[in-house]
């Protein structure tokens, strides 16, 4: 008999092949030509807008969307590209929601902001299905290797080639893209667009890709490095998980969210992939999101987030909580986990109110934590900052030659459009001093 969202336990096939494919569909299927023009009309080209104030990455929004009206796509891809040589992610990813659509006026004039991400990816997407837009310069002669292949890594080694310099990029994973391939819901990128978007930027040339290498491990070492290269940029992610320490967490089907997120993005047979029939997410940002609404998608029966501080601090944005709502996913707040019971493996966790002496319990034959993670193993010689490396506003670290970006520094918050941007100004440093 074929199991369903009523099958106890951990249970894979729970839905049908083709409920599961229209599941995992994309979440926002892409403008036309003519749809396009018509949300490009309602941008007001406003000067100084707050829009490109809100970008990360400083994107000129009221100049893309007018070059999208007039009729010129590919430019305003290019006027894109520009700024964020991962232009086709951020436009899939990024929480607009609280950037560049949040800051739009049109919000105050009329409730709705222009659908700036949308408009982004309808003008990347053409120009990705052609030719490279970006020359490489004369060779400089100069080699910078990049630990971490993903957005602040692309990000800095594509500029750095662009200006002439060798990159080589080593990376802990045997596929480029870091948390773009391993970390994000597969319903956001549909179609293997990070590997998609990773091999149209090495169309730039001067950058090699080694995985399978990650710092730290064998020979490759800072000092190595440091030994064969003109400089060092260090995108190397957050590797380590946070822990929930408490009595249980290491029953069997207790796991993290993001290994989760990444089996599901790395299968190539949805109805193979085991999920439970009570699921219990334990954080409040993007990524428990991800993983609550995708064990839905999977079949799971029930599927409940657990914060523990109120709604208003959750780092996922209200357009992702009325997301997870929307495919039933339940939201409880001020909550904090006690303990994982069950012989074996999970079968209930225990929560107390915050605010009270009060516990409850929750059916849970799987627990995904999703309360943040901790960089690994570090070089020595590097200075942590609240858990992170410490940089400059460029960049660099306290190391001589060696900057980093991305989740594993100091810096902005920890978002695809954040990396991209540290990425790249990191690399316009790099590229000055070796100058």
């Amino acid at each position: 008999m074929a199991n369903s969202p009523l099958t106890p336990g951990i249970a894979a096939g729970r839905l049908p092949p083709d409920t599961l494919a229209d599941n995992f569909n994309d979440l926002h299927p892409p403008l036309d030509a003519h749809e396009a023009a018509v949300a490009a009309d309602r941008c007001y080209f406003c000067h100084d807008a707050p829009c490109v104030t809100a970008c990360p990455t400083t994107i000129d929004i009221p100049l893309f969307i007018r070059q999208i009206a007039t009729g010129t796509p590919d430019a305003a891809a290019k006027t894109i590209f520009e700024q964020n040589i991962l232009g086709g992610m951020c436009a899939r990813v990024c929480p607009t929601e609280t950037l560049c659509e949040e800051a739009c006026v049109r919000v105050l004039a009329e409730g709705n902001p222009v659908e700036i991400g949308r408009l982004q990816r309808f003008a990347t997407d053409g120009l990705m299905d052609g030719p490279h837009p970006f020359e490489r310069a004369d060779p400089t002669g100069k080699k910078i290797a990049v630990c971490g292949a993903g957005p602040a890594g692309l990000a800095c080694a594509h500029r750095l080639a662009m200006k002439g310099h060798g990159v080589t990029i080593f990376d802990a994973n045997p596929k480029p893209g870091g948390l773009n391939e391993y970390g994000i819901a597969s319903y956001k990128t549909v179609k293997d667009f990070a590997q998609a978007e990773v091999d149209w930027l090495m169309q730039i040339g001067g950058i090699t890709l080694v995985g399978d290498h990650a710092l730290g491990h064998g020979d490759l070492t800072l000092n190595s490095l440091q030994d064969n290269y003109d400089a060092i940029f260090l995108g190397i992610g957050l590797s380590g998980v946070n822990a929930l320490r408490i009595e249980g967490e290491d029953l069997s089907n207790v796991g993290d969210a993001v290994e989760f997120i990444a089996e599901l993005r790395q299968s190539d047979d949805l109805t193979s992939l085991q999920v439970g029939r009570n699921v219990v997410v334990i954080g409040g940002g993007m990524t428990a999101v991800d993983a609550a609404v995708q064990s839905k998608l999977l079949g799971a029966e029930n599927v409940t987030m657990v914060y523990r501080r109120e709604r208003e601090r959750m780092s996922a944005s209200e357009y992702e909580l009325d997301l997870a709502a929307s495919k039933g996913v339940h939201i409880i707040t001020g909550a904090s986990p006690v303990a994982v019971h069950g012989q074996g493996a999970a079968q209930e966790i225990e929560f107390r109110y915050t605010d009270s002496n009060g516990n409850f319990r929750l059916p849970a034959d799987q627990v995904l934590k999703a309360i943040g993670q901790r960089i690994g193993d570090i070089p020595d010689g590097l200075t942590l900052e609240s858990g992170k490396i410490h940089v400059d506003e460029h960049g660099r670290t306290k190391l001589a030659g060696v900057w980093a970006g991305g989740d594993c520094a100091t810096g902005g918050y920890d978002l695809t459009v954040t990396a991209v941007a540290e990425g790249r100004d990191a690399a316009e440093d790099i590229h000055v001093a070796l100058s």
